[in-house]
């Protein structure tokens, strides 16, 4: 595992190249981005932002998402791939968040993952983006970049590698990481040619180390 200076450094490293870490998803409303996010699934996040204005628009509140027939929504998302499955979890959110949370998007992991169609991932992001508490996003780019750089052991799980991200990065730090991850993989450290010369985190990473040895 990583030394704490090491880590210490990839983080400061990462600020420099992204100050602002920010979701690229483009949301107004807290219960915008849950539902966002649960669009993003097997999905790029510009895909969605394209999506997104109109559906908004059709369902302006969450009253109408809740009385919204799934067929009709799945129309607006159909261009995000699994519409069926989709809609019918965004309005089935919708009626649980009237019902069960008074129209709020709720503040813990275990009230968020009761949600249709929301998992750790998505939960963990909104307990980040939303209420600002410590939240380890597990994506494809956060799992890849951080095994690549010997965060954790290369584990392809979303949950081990949180777990683990968590004995490794400080909680105020995790959730702007983990927007970076996201950036720095679609920038250079992508999934099948990674641009390791010149890759500022090369020193500080496994698989750069290991090429320069080669």
């Amino acid at each position: 595992m990583k030394s704490k200076a090491a880590v210490k450094r990839i983080i400061e490293t990462l600020k420099g190249i992204y100050p602002d870490a920010l979701c690229s998803l483009q949301y107004e409303k807290d219960y915008e981005l849950l539902f966002a996010v649960r669009l993003s699934a097997q999905c790029t996040d510009a895909r969605v932002n394209m999506v997104t204005p109109a559906l908004f628009a059709r369902f302006p509140t969450l009253q109408s998402f809740a009385q919204a027939d799934p067929k009709e929504v799945g129309e607006y998302i159909h261009s995000c791939g699994f519409y069926n499955g989709k809609a019918k979890d965004l309005v089935n959110c919708a009626q649980m968040l009237l019902e069960r949370f008074d129209g709020e998007v709720p503040s813990t992991m275990e009230e968020l993952v009761s949600l249709p169609g929301v998992g750790r991932k998505t939960a963990n992001l909104i307990l980040g983006d939303v209420y600002k508490q410590p939240a380890y996003v597990c994506d494809t780019h956060c799992i890849r970049i951080t095994g690549r750089l010997g965060l954790t052991d290369g584990s392809k799980d979303p949950l081990q590698v949180e777990r683990q991200l968590r004995k490794v990065l400080p909680p105020k730090e995790s959730s702007d990481f983990c927007h970076r991850m996201v950036l720095f993989g679609r920038d250079s450290c992508t999934a099948r040619s990674p641009k390791c010369e010149g890759c500022p985190l090369q020193k500080d990473c496994d698989m750069g180390k290991a090429k320069q040895k080669q």
